[in-house]
């Protein structure tokens, strides 16, 4: 896969780009108007140091996670469990699930190699945070017993550090389905590495949830943005560790 020359017209086109974008999209329920700006940051350095294609995968995955925040959105607002906003994203939204995808898409854009191994980070970050997201919204709305995933004990939908089995196979599904939007993106080959990605992608939000359910709640500047950022940053240093790996033993 070739990425853009790294020079002012690439970047002068991606700054006009995402701006007439954002101006036209602003009116979706997605973001808030803040977080549209931010959004537009992003989508600069995306497409800056990925081009067209690591630009989408990250507008795929806003898509996606907008679309199931608003699955049964009724029903999770009469018990509480709702997303602030209607589900819009404000910037430190945008940054918790981003900031780990946007720094690799820096680092490549620098000339960091290999350009394979960081793009296997960079799904898989993208891939842990979807499926953090449907998980969480599939199984506040349908989960029928959730536990706290340290002790098994049963607690109330919404608990931080809560798991169901709808909520982690709908986790599942959500690590799956971003990674294949990054693989028929041709960020990431078919094949062991997507797997890779995959499996990852739900470990990390496991690994979140366990996060969660230990020192969340008991250190106060420790917000569900940060977190994020933390399960993000796993995913993508597990991937490219466990791809590096895998180069090595092929």
């Amino acid at each position: 896969m070739a990425f853009p020359t790294q020079d002012l017209t690439i970047w002068g086109i991606a700054f006009a780009l995402n701006g007439v974008l954002i101006a036209l999209a602003q009116r979706l329920p997605l973001l808030t108007r803040a977080g549209w700006v931010h959004a537009g940051i992003l989508g600069t350095i995306l497409w800056g140091c990925l081009g067209w294609r690591g630009w989408l995968a990250v507008v795929m995955y806003l898509v996606l996670g907008s679309l199931v925040t608003r699955v049964g959105l009724k029903r999770k607002q009469e018990k509480g469990l709702a997303e602030a906003r209607g589900g819009r994203r404000s910037p430190a939204n945008v940054w918790g699930s981003a900031a780990v995808g946007a720094l690799i898409a820096l680092l490549i854009g620098a000339g960091l190699e290999p350009v394979g191994l960081l793009l296997v980070g960079f799904a898989a970050s993208f891939a842990a945070k979807l499926a953090d997201t449907f998980g969480s919204e599939i199984g506040k709305r349908w989960g029928r017993t959730t536990v706290l995933i340290t002790t098994l004990r049963r607690v109330p939908a919404g608990t931080e550090g809560a798991v169901s089995l709808e909520g982690t196979l709908a986790s599942a599904a959500g690590s799956a389905l971003m990674t294949l939007v990054t693989v028929a993106l041709q960020l990431v080959p078919a094949g062991p590495e997507a797997l890779l990605v995959a499996s990852v992608g739900l470990v990390a939000t496991l690994i979140e949830s366990v996060v969660g359910a230990l020192v969340q709640e008991r250190i106060s500047w420790l917000s569900n943005e940060l977190v994020n950022g933390l399960q993000t940053a796993i995913a993508a240093m597990l991937a490219i560790a466990a791809a590096n790996l895998l180069q090595c033993i092929g």
